[in-house]
């Protein structure tokens, strides 16, 4: 069964009725970012850096001057930010934040110049992507959903992985400003299936942190050298991003957020409903999604995702 939100198979922008604005451009200058959070503010850095003009935004004004003094330039508010963008990125924690920022007459796409793209960075519901991707469309913006994995460190090192959704012309115009904050980049499919695959992603990252804390939960409880064994296991079969970049938080007992537990309780569900839609079991990531529910219900949702391992001590009876 195909979800409702899936796009018809050969749909184009030409199917839609104000698609007449440009595409022929090759090379980005002017990017707006609205966002500048854990992830929007390096990655807007990485902008920069890479030679582009970048008009930020954000509520809170700390933020804004954070990006001044890298060399960026801050706006009153979005209108402000997306006047003169050839390309905006947006970079929020949810559907509803996403839909305020880009929907109304103060929003990117009253905004925005005809022909400007619309990368959307954020994670949020697939069906939601691609009914937004629809109104922007209608409003002569060229939407990609392009949510990024990788993390804080990702961000600042500008090697994060992009799945990217919408018209494969749009994914070709806007690689320059992909390339500059991203390493992994790749168009698949139409609009909403780059947060298609994120859900995916979410769901192979949350049950890797869970089996992760079981297993270092494990050789701490048999006095094993865990620093020893992270290593051995590292090389081997068992080896992941997830074991190289949360095994040592997990031991130092070190949970400050790269990526925080609410925004992967959001993720989860998303997962879980999508799942639901489409007819898929998936036992494992039901059983973790309730796991992190119960953690961000005790008040850790701030905590980096790695902290799903004091749920792990927690039923263990360890500290």
């Amino acid at each position: 069964m195909r979800p409702s939100w899936v796009s018809t198979p050969g749909l184009k922008h030409t199917d839609f009725p104000s698609t007449d604005f440009p595409r022929k451009r090759t090379t980005m200058s002017n990017v707006a970012v609205i966002g500048l959070g854990i992830m929007g503010l390096p990655m807007a850095i990485n902008l920069v850096k890479a030679g582009h003009t970048v008009t930020g935004f954000n509520r809170s004004q700390d933020k804004i001057d954070k990006l001044v003094s890298e060399g960026g330039q801050g706006a009153t508010s979005i209108a402000d930010a997306v006047k003169d963008a050839d390309v905006v990125i947006t970079m929020v924690p949810d559907s509803p934040d996403v839909e305020g920022v880009v929907s109304g007459k103060d929003g990117v796409f009253a905004n925005a110049k005809k022909g400007t793209i619309w990368i959307d960075a954020s994670s949020i519901r697939p069906d939601v992507a691609k009914r937004l991707s629809d109104d922007a469309v209608a409003a002569g913006i060229r939407p990609l959903d392009a949510p990024v994995s990788g993390g804080e460190q990702g961000a600042i090192d500008a090697v994060l992985s992009i799945m990217v959704g919408g018209e494969a012309a749009d994914f070709e115009a806007a690689q320059d400003v992909l390339n500059a904050v991203g390493k992994t980049i790749v168009h698949v499919g139409p609009s909403g299936s780059g947060q298609t695959v994120k859900a995916a992603n979410q769901l192979i990252v949350a049950v890797n942190i869970q089996v992760l804390g079981e297993a270092i939960a494990f050789l701490e409880a048999y006095g094993v050298d865990t620093d020893a064994a992270l290593k051995v296991l590292g090389g081997g079969l068992a080896g992941s991003k997830v074991l190289e970049q949360k095994g040592q938080k997990m031991l130092d007992r070190n949970f400050d957020p790269g990526f925080r537990l609410a925004l992967h309780h959001k993720d989860l569900g998303i997962v879980t409903s999508a799942a639901r839609e489409a007819n898929v079991a998936v036992p494992l990531g039901a059983v973790v999604a309730q796991l992190v529910a119960a953690t961000v219900n005790q008040g850790d949702g701030g905590l980096d995702h790695s902290g799903l391992f004091k749920q792990v001590l927690q039923l263990s009876g360890r500290k």
